[in-house]
């Protein structure tokens, strides 16, 4: 596990967009594609919002989302439909290439579940989630005290009573995360500073779900110097 500190959000962005084109360059080289599942928020919007210009060869990305809103597709709480306007919409990605988790209106939210793990597990191996992370220490729709968070298997779950709006989600599990080759958690903001320390302390992931997210091959926390605030204090 490794921890990257930029000065400021801008720097962190513009950083991980360009950490994030020489892998997905190293990637299409060494297998021929490139399989990276996305994040909402605000920063993982500003990551995708830079990568709009860079020199990548779409045709063999594929994307995916490591948590969804379960609502309305046209809805602008849907990550993908975020993503869509900030980057997959003004780039050359096949259509083909982007799969999107079940939005609410055709199927329940357990059968969207059951949909989109069956999506992941066609998918392949992941190589790159990445991750965003909450005041609380939550990433995806993995939220503290909820069950979600010991919910065994590698696929996508259904999620229930969220504290954050909207209440139903679809979110990786734990496992699922793990299973991926590498994790990218990228933070930024004041707000954050407790969470990012608490997570790196050995909180529980019932406390922090972030303490849980690890990549197979490589896990790294890329962070502002805000969002590492605390770290620089405690010295961790």
């Amino acid at each position: 596990m490794s921890l990257v500190v930029h000065e400021g959000r801008a720097a962190l962005v513009a950083a991980t967009a360009d950490r994030l084109v020489a892998l997905l360059a190293e990637l299409v080289e060494a297998r021929g594609r490139a399989t990276v599942a996305l994040t909402g928020g605000s920063v993982g919007i500003e990551l995708l919002a830079a990568l709009v210009d860079c020199e990548v060869d779409w045709s063999r990305v594929h994307v995916t989302w490591s948590d969804e809103r379960f609502v309305a597709a046209d809805s602008p709480d849907r990550n993908a439909r975020q993503a869509r306007e900030a980057l997959l919409d003004r780039v050359p990605i096949p259509a083909g290439n982007v799969h999107e988790l079940p939005a609410a209106g055709s199927a329940s939210l357990d059968e969207a579940a059951a949909a989109a793990t069956a999506m992941l597990a066609e998918l392949g191996t992941v190589d790159l989630t990445l991750l965003g992370m909450g005041p609380d220490a939550h990433v995806a729709s993995l939220f503290p005290g909820l069950p979600g968070v010991a919910q065994p298997g590698t696929g996508v779950i259904a999620v229930r009573d969220s504290p954050k709006p909207p209440p139903e989600r679809l979110s990786f599990t734990v496992g699922a995360i793990g299973a991926s080759d590498r994790v990218w958690l990228v933070v930024a903001g004041a707000d954050k500073a407790e969470a990012v320390a608490l997570a790196r302390s050995g909180a529980s992931p019932d406390a922090a779900p972030a303490a849980a997210a690890h990549g197979r091959v490589e896990t790294l926390w890329l962070l502002d110097d805000e969002a590492a605030a605390l770290l620089e204090q405690d010295g961790r």
